[in-house]
């Protein structure tokens, strides 16, 4: 089957850097789902436009371990060998590929969806994870054995393959991704401006429990981030420097959806509104606090100078920006025909229409006259979303 994604006819390609101090992708975690990030990605390679930071949780933070691990001009090959690694099932690539041609969008394809995903519970992704040969329940208690039900030791040796570590401490692309230290509850971000990365870092933050076992870094387990937020642009936008950023925050789940109908809604939905994690009020939140800094900032510029001296006044100054942030939402919403379990159907066949849905909604939004600007003037923040089934939506 010809995997390769199709180029759009008209490719648009950024003439020079966007008028931003720094650019940032951030990216959600979502299993299976994550082939939609690497198509963004391919988009953005294709436009020109390279991020200095990548940020990412579970799925999210192995695409963005691969990305600041490889020069610029491998990385697209390098995710595909990731995707196709962990797709690679020749009997379910033929069903998937038959039902693909013959029953797209039919329950059929429901069905092949449904049974990639069941594959995966009892058999594993290759290069990912593999079910335990003993179930946790009948060996001693204590140990990764005891405590999940898949080794995860093949994600590693793949890690090691695609990723150039000794590049990614460099510092050429910032590096974070989220976990969960078991024992304290707290959420951590590992950094490569304060921590040196390797596999374990990676794995942790998709150490998704009961399915995968906590990973230990200096003495203390870790599980996926997403147990706490699923998306790291409160990390980008509330500890990050100060300074001018555009981000492209991918989402794989989306925070709106239909009322269910049924069980299998409900499960579907449930995971949509807990792995969205609150993207849009945190955005509005922090769109607020924005607001705020401005006009603190031209407060302080009126404060007579006898008045500038005193403690207060000094706090306010600290508080006090005109940065400016450009958020733009890059959200896969789901077909039809797939369900709960679309976070670990992996299928090949899957994995190419994730990619190609990724790739064609990052060309639509960056054709898009706002993409690539600044908020307007007295406005620190602005948002986008293109790819909005009404219409493109824009708040400063």
């Amino acid at each position: 089957m010809d995997t390769t994604v199709a180029a759009p006819t008209a490719r648009m390609r950024t003439r020079s850097r966007p008028p931003f101090e720094c650019i940032a992708l951030t990216l959600q975690g979502g299993g299976a789902l994550g082939a939609y990030q690497a198509g963004v990605y391919q988009a953005l390679e294709e436009a020109g436009i390279r991020p200095d930071w990548v940020a990412g949780i579970s799925i999210g933070a192995i695409n963005a371990a691969i990305i600041a691990g490889n020069p610029p001009e491998r990385r697209i090959a390098r995710l595909r060998q990731f995707w196709e690694t962990v797709t690679a099932n020749p009997l379910l690539g033929a069903a998937a590929d038959y039902a693909g041609r013959f029953a797209a969008g039919t329950e059929a394809r429901r069905l092949v969806n449904q049974a990639s995903a069941q594959t995966a519970m009892v058999a594993g992704a290759p290069g990912f994870f593999a079910p335990r040969p003993i179930p946790p329940y009948l060996v001693p208690q204590g140990g990764p054995a005891a405590t999940s039900w898949y080794d995860t030791a093949a994600l590693r040796r793949t890690l090691e393959r695609l990723v150039d570590f000794d590049r990614l401490n460099a510092g050429e692309t910032r590096l974070s991704v989220g976990a969960v230290n078991i024992r304290s509850g707290n959420f951590v971000y590992f950094d490569t401006t304060t921590h040196r990365l390797g596999p374990a870092h990676v794995m942790a933050s998709g150490a998704l429990p009961p399915g995968f076992p906590a990973v230990e870094i200096d003495g203390e387990p870790y599980w996926d981030g997403g147990i706490v937020s699923n998306t790291p642009l409160q990390w980008v936008l509330q500890f990050g420097p100060r300074q001018d950023t555009l981000i492209f925050q991918v989402d794989l789940w989306c925070a709106r959806g239909a009322v269910p109908r049924n069980l299998i809604d409900v499960e579907t939905r449930r995971k949509e509104i807990l792995y969205s994690s609150r993207t849009r009020d945190n955005v509005d939140r922090f769109a607020e606090i924005q607001r705020l800094r401005h006009a603190v900032a031209e407060l302080c510029a009126t404060l007579p100078k006898q008045v500038c001296d005193v403690p207060e006044a000094e706090m306010l100054r600290r508080f006090a920006d005109r940065k400016v942030y450009s958020i733009v939402h890059l959200i896969y919403r789901s077909r039809g025909y797939e369900a709960y379990a679309k976070d670990y159907a992996f299928s090949r066949l899957t994995m190419e229409d994730h990619w190609r849905a990724g790739h064609a909604d990052t060309v639509r939004t960056l054709a898009h006259p706002e993409a690539l600007t600044r908020p307007a003037d007295g406005l620190g923040v602005k948002t986008l979303d293109a790819t909005a089934p009404a219409r493109a939506t824009r708040h400063g």
